[in-house]
């Protein structure tokens, strides 16, 4: 076994410390350099690893060398990341996949296309994209400077698009165009319970409501979110924390419940969101903030017909037909003006610890963001 050898950086802040004629340090470079050409011809990259789950402080941005894409992969130059609930959980291990240590994180990126890998077509160098977040973040994880991804899992996006609002699409979109479009099939003048709302996820929900011509009634347990809300798009603004959520949405729906509920809390919740859902109603669970037991309501359900059902984003992404026409419908939306990314904060990529402390404060409206330029 060959041993690794050191980064140009660490190599030359390791010379520079010995006090040593420049004559000697010259040739050391050299040779140095000669043997890493046999190992790599790139330069070195700044990754974000973790070495074992917990706290934000495990993460450590360390340097590799810069990876070349396998077969149906692309490596991309990142310009920016979105943070995700799915990283803090995947970061804690509590995610639906477990990290294999030492382990890569992140599940979006925007970029630019350095090289493609045998077998890819539709990609080159130098086009301008983002990742769809449907792969392992263990093994394709974008947090860094550099990321190789499945090719298929890659987009173009219009170059009107800056780089942080380009990182900030495809989980927040798709998640939530899944559940209210594609499965859910929300239509003109349907009323739609969105918890959680100031979520990136809860934004995207807000605009595709009012694409679809549907009312949406978002929830969020902080007041001082609630302009932000109505600012946003949304129809009504329920602050959960002071006021009644089942009798606000029976008052808002003139006493016929919500068509559609956009879960990501569940837990207890799910009860009262049953209460406030219509005759057939369909609850959307896609997240489980509140980490407790989410007891079926089995008489509101067989009362009231109700249907509740986990979701997830996956059941998209795993069907090419399916997911080719959810890149359709958020793709328009993005070059027609009527979807636009909410970016609420951004990170340089040496702060990622901070970002992902900033994010588990649940202080948020929109997207946060990490610029690795």
């Amino acid at each position: 076994m060959v041993s690794p050898l050191p980064g140009r950086r660490s190599t030359l802040k390791t010379i520079s410390r010995l006090r040593l004629p420049t004559t000697t340090i010259e040739l050391a470079i050299s040779d140095i350099l000669k043997k890493r050409s046999l190992y790599c011809t790139e330069s070195d990259v700044k990754v974000v690893r973790f070495y074992e789950t917990g706290a934000a402080s495990v993460l450590k941005l360390e340097e590799i060398e810069s990876q070349k894409p396998g077969s149906g992969e692309v490596s991309l130059r990142v310009h920016s990341l979105g943070l995700n609930r799915a990283e803090v959980l995947f970061r804690q291990g509590l995610y639906l996949e477990k990290p294999v240590l030492p382990a890569r994180i992140g599940y979006e990126a925007s970029g630019t296309v350095e090289g493609v890998g045998e077998g890819v077509t539709g990609l080159s160098p130098g086009d301008y994209v983002s990742t769809i977040p449907a792969f392992s973040q263990s093994k394709y994880g974008v947090y860094g400077e550099q990321a190789v991804v499945p090719a298929r899992f890659v987009s173009t996006m219009p170059g009107s698009l800056p780089p942080n609002e380009a990182a900030s699409v495809w989980m927040q979109y798709l998640t939530a165009y899944g559940a209210l479009i594609d499965i859910g099939c929300l239509s003109k003048d349907q009323h739609v319970v969105i918890t959680a709302a100031s979520s990136s996820v809860g934004y995207a929900a807000i605009q595709i409501a009012r694409d679809a011509g549907a009312i949406s009634i978002a929830t969020t347990r902080s007041g001082a979110k609630k302009d932000r809300l109505l600012e946003a798009g949304a129809d009504h603004v329920i602050v959960t924390d002071s006021e009644n959520l089942i009798a606000r949405v029976k008052d808002i729906t003139g006493g016929k419940g919500a068509e559609i509920v956009f879960d990501a809390i569940a837990g207890p919740i799910i009860d009262e969101l049953a209460k406030a859902a219509a005759f057939e109603g369909k609850i959307f669970v896609y997240g489980a903030l509140s980490l407790e037991r989410s007891p079926f309501p089995l008489r509101t359900a067989l009362s009231k017909g109700i249907s509740i059902s986990g979701y997830t984003m996956f059941q998209i992404t795993k069907d090419e037909e399916r997911l080719a026409r959810g890149k359709k419908y958020v793709l328009d939306r993005l070059e027609s003006g009527a979807f636009k990314p909410v970016v609420d904060r951004v990170f340089p990529l040496d702060r990622i610890v901070d970002a992902h402390e900033y994010m588990e404060s649940n202080q948020q409206c929109g997207k946060i963001v990490v610029s690795c330029n």
